[in-house]
């Protein structure tokens, strides 16, 4: 019996069942998930679905995310211990949600992420590796029941690709919290808005729970809420470049009109960027490149922690009011 899994060509003996396919190639059902023929296998049927001769499989898991490229923590401290923020019917005390891509191993990416005090990361979903099955997995080290794992759609360029990866991610975790990026072309790595706004109202539809890499347009960001995003993820600048804010009069602005989370995605490079965000009064910051490219990411991950926390109480604090001259601190009157 000839199969073709994750595009290559593989022959066994049949009968087979996806069960037993899965045993023979030494892979966990627990932690991936199978599609036949382009149509998703539950889990529950793994030992009733029988293979036939030419069937196409794609066998998914978690991998490192937050970049299109291939490549319970610590809570922090805050303001006050109800300053909390919502998305999805699900309360969180951190407001830093880090990436799994690009570090150099996933010790290193577990270590940052409790420097972070995260607790949401983003992950990818690709295939398995067939030719090494026992491979270390993101699961093994950043456990999803200590974590929000929140599936995203890095490398998706069209609707299609963006519905069926999410589907797959639904059926390997059980996961309806999700990010979705649909991407418009390589350069700049920019959401394509009009897929991206067609793809979240057939998501809900689906009733998943859909957080949104958007652009930093008011209008579009309006849009997204209305067609039912349940948060709101403007860039502050392109993927990976680490320019920071670029337009913070857009991201106040949809800040103001948001009746959603509004959480700063793509663009942050050092801990000041965090801290404008947060001063911006989004109620979070998303980042991966920041700080898995920093010499040292665990210290980058503690840094852009406390960097989250200032700029929080600082929002919260009220600053000063801004001047165009000079207001002296000390009273002028009874001078010597």
């Amino acid at each position: 019996m000839h199969l073709t899994i994750n595009g290559e060509q593989k022959k066994f003996d049949p009968p087979m069942t996806v069960e037993q396919l899965l045993g023979e190639i030494g892979l966990d059902p627990r932690k991936v998930a199978v599609e036949r023929n382009l149509e998703i296998v539950p889990k529950s049927n793994y030992a009733g679905i029988s293979l036939d001769d030419g069937d196409r499989l794609e066998i998914i898991h978690f991998i490192g995310g937050g970049a299109p490229d291939e490549a319970k923590a610590k809570q922090p401290q805050s303001l006050s211990d109800d300053d909390t923020w919502e998305v999805a019917g699900k309360r969180f005390k951190s407001r830093l949600i880090i990436g799994t891509g690009k570090y150099e191993d996933y010790e290193v990416n577990r270590l940052a992420a409790e420097a972070a005090g995260a607790e949401i990361i983003t992950v990818a979903i690709r295939r398995v590796n067939l030719d090494d099955p026992s491979k270390p997995l993101l699961v093994d080290y950043l456990d999803p029941k200590k974590y929000t794992y929140l599936p995203n759609t890095a490398g998706c360029f069209t609707t299609d690709d963006a519905l069926r990866t999410l589907r797959l991610a639904r059926e390997a975790g059980g996961w309806d919290l999700v990010k979705l990026e649909i991407l418009g072309e390589r350069r700049t790595l920019y959401p394509m808005m009009p897929e991206t706004l067609k793809a979240t109202e057939t998501l809900t539809k689906e009733g998943f729970q859909v957080m949104v890499y958007c652009s930093d347009d008011p209008i579009m960001c309006k849009r997204l809420e209305d067609v039912g995003a349940v948060a709101i993820m403007p860039l502050g600048a392109p993927i990976g470049s680490g320019l920071g804010i670029q337009n913070p009069v857009n991201i106040r602005l949809i800040k103001e009109q948001s009746n959603v989370p509004v959480i700063v995605d793509a663009g942050v490079g050092t801990a000041s960027d965090a801290t404008i965000a947060m001063e911006l009064g989004c109620d979070g910051v998303l980042m991966n490149t920041a700080i898995a490219e920093a010499k040292d990411p665990v210290l980058m991950a503690r840094a852009m922690k406390a960097a989250v926390e200032a700029g929080r109480d600082a929002y919260l604090a009220g600053r000063m009011a801004k001047k165009m001259y000079a207001d002296p601190s000390s009273p002028l009157a009874g001078l010597i």
